[in-house]
């Protein structure tokens, strides 16, 4: 009599992580969406490779899902997979127009501000874009990860795999050539 109800709980425990995991991912990514899009934006240069690169990520993850089990930062490993999937679009851009990052139609400043402020946003928005762009690519995936992923110095560093202390030198360059490109 114990047999049969020692078997199922199992084969309950069983299918369920499987869609735990599923649920999981899909309400990790909603609720990252918008730190993600961020983050793929100003990896990639534009909205419309931005949005290819989170969808094509999502794909990514969906695949993987089964090894969510294994992952310990649930966070971490979504925008691992995003940083590498927008570095792949970023390499393979050069095939195709690129629209402009001052033309996209989120960054577009609340209608209470008035003109002198709107310029000095788009202005500041327009010399951060450029900073980051000039980063190198190591730097700019610390200082993003750091930034929109909000990871410790220690998980950035798990995920990209060099030590902490590198991680906290890139942060630091990073960090010093925005704060000289936006004092300028």
């Amino acid at each position: 009599m114990t047999a049969p109800e020692s078997k199922a709980p199992p084969k309950a425990a069983a299918i369920k992580p499987r869609a735990r995991d599923a649920a999981a991912l899909e309400e990790a990514f909603a609720q990252y969406q918008a730190e993600l899009l961020g983050t793929l934006f100003y990896l990639v240069g534009n909205m419309e490779d931005a949005r290819d690169a989170l969808q094509e990520a999502f794909v990514k993850c969906w695949r993987s899902h089964e090894k969510l089990v294994e992952v310990q930062n649930l966070k971490a490993w979504i925008f691992r997979i995003a940083l590498n999937t927008g570095r792949d679009i970023r390499e393979t851009a050069w095939r195709r127009k690129r629209q402009s990052m001052g033309e996209d139609e989120s960054m577009i400043a609340s209608q209470e501000d008035g003109p002198d402020l709107l310029v000095e946003q788009d202005e500041r928005l327009g010399r951060l874009r450029q900073a980051l762009t000039q980063l190198r690519p190591e730097e700019q995936e610390v200082f993003l990860l750091r930034q929109n992923g909000e990871l410790t110095y220690e998980e950035i560093a798990e995920e990209i795999g060099v030590p902490s202390g590198t991680v906290k030198t890139r942060m630091r360059l990073a960090l010093s050539k925005l704060r000289e490109v936006l004092a300028e």
